[in-house]
């Protein structure tokens, strides 16, 4: 017998009373002149410092609106996915932090935490009724958490903006001008406005005033919306009464909302309570930290709220269309969907007895990538903020539930619905 862990923490709600959601999640409905103009904004390295990466580099159908390796290197990168490789002439300085989350059904009205900390989120009581780590600096004109989650990567030395004072943008962050005039995102909206086929585009978006960087990022949101909605996979034609599970499938599903107690964290249609929970997932990378902190570690929510009794916990993604979203954990620890399932067997042992040979790491090795795992304060750490329960499941049971899993595939969501632009105006190359 093997031991999965419940997906539930010591201070967990009760199980729900009725354990099957309902296939009822409610979606905007964008202007579709504005979705195709966020397509091709979305596909274009313009918005990027220096022109070579774009949004869809680390966010591509080809690996789930993910990446497909379990750190990305962005900008100083060459080539998408697990075929990256540092550029000779301009390396990367560090591996992105985190893992690149996918992107689906962030358009559904349940979704208003951002992040693998929930750092941005809808707040009504702001003025930009957003929370952001901008606070108070934060532009106005953003339509929603979700088109505001979506321009941040701009502003990371890491992700977009280039390494420091190697171009016009990366130098506008170093100063710390990100919004406001001169600021990075204004010198972003200009390149944009100053492409004629992206101005007629946004003169039937938004008339003929000037394009601001709210308006870049209120397309490529509206964009996210259509391309990835995610809601007619087997499992959401069974909760409509539309179709079967397979024997397997089935019993995969009564054991998730069931014996293995799955559905305590991964609750909901999208398989997500959006809350935050600590799991013991092992730290590999650079971590989450500012340039002038000596450290490695990623503590998590508690870097959002300074409260340690969230240490090391993260956002509970959603499932959906789960098999297609390698790696997984906020780090990408693994690189299979079976072996973060097992990490559930029994976290802190399984924690102890890591081996970064689980992940994927493309572009040779970095001196970060094994920092907190030799670090045996940290490891204890982490180990001490787990809230996981053991219990006992079969190899058959975890084959079930696998199969399950499966079901939560939507593929019409998988290729997207307008696919990547064969060229953008820029006329820069388009990831593929």
């Amino acid at each position: 017998m093997r031991r999965l862990v419940a997906l539930l923490t010591i201070a967990a709600s009760p199980l729900l009373a009725d354990p099957l959601p309902r296939a009822d999640a409610v979606f905007a409905e964008p202007d579709m002149d504005a979705v195709r103009l966020g397509q091709l904004l979305f596909y274009d390295p313009i918005l990027s410092g220096n022109r070579t990466v774009a949004c869809a580099s680390c966010h591509h159908p080809r690996f789930g609106t993910s990446d497909g390796v379990s750190l990305g290197l962005g900008d100083g990168a060459l080539g998408i996915g697990p075929e990256m490789r540092l550029d000779p002439e301009n390396p990367p300085e560090q591996r992105i932090p985190r893992n690149a989350p996918a992107l689906f059904n962030l358009g559904a009205e349940e979704f208003t935490h951002f992040f693998h900390d929930g750092r941005l989120e809808s707040d009504p009581t702001r003025p930009s009724g957003i929370r952001t780590p901008l606070g108070a600096d934060m532009e106005q004109g953003f339509a929603s958490a979700l088109a505001a989650q979506a321009m941040f990567p701009v502003l990371s030395g890491d992700e977009m903006a280039g390494h420091y004072s190697e171009n016009d943008v990366a130098q506008a962050v170093r100063q710390g001008r990100l919004t406001g005039p001169g600021g990075a995102w204004a010198i972003l909206a200009a390149r944009v406005e100053t492409i004629p086929e992206y101005r007629s585009a946004f003169d039937a978006v938004i008339g003929p005033r000037p394009v601001t960087f709210a308006d870049i990022a209120n397309v490529i949101a509206d964009f996210m919306v259509v391309e990835w909605r995610a809601d007619d996979s087997p499992f959401d034609r069974y909760l409509r009464g539309q179709g079967d599970l397979s024997e397997a499938a089935q019993t995969g599903m009564d054991l998730f909302y069931g014996k293995a107690q799955c559905a305590s964290c991964h609750s909901g249609q999208f398989q997500t309570d959006h809350g935050f929970h600590a799991i013991a997932m092992p730290q590999i990378g650079p971590g989450k930290a500012a340039r002038f902190e000596r450290h490695n570690r990623d503590i998590g929510r508690m870097r959002v709220t300074g409260d340690p009794a969230d240490a090391y916990a993260f956002r509970t993604p959603s499932l959906r269309n789960v098999t297609a979203t390698a790696p997984y954990g906020h780090s990408g620890a693994y690189a299979s969907l079976r072996a973060v399932v097992e990490h559930h067997l029994d976290p802190v042992t399984s924690l102890k007895a890591y081996d970064i040979a689980l992940a994927l790491l493309p572009g040779g090795g970095f001196a970060s990538d094994r920092a907190v795992l030799e670090d045996a304060a940290e490891g204890a750490a982490i180990a001490a903020a787990n809230r996981l329960q053991p219990i006992e499941l079969s190899d058959g049971e975890v084959d079930a539930l696998l199969a399950f899993l499966d079901t939560l595939t939507d593929p019409l969501a998988l290729t997207g619905r307008l696919g990547i632009p064969d060229n953008v105006p820029s006329g820069l190359k388009v990831p593929r």
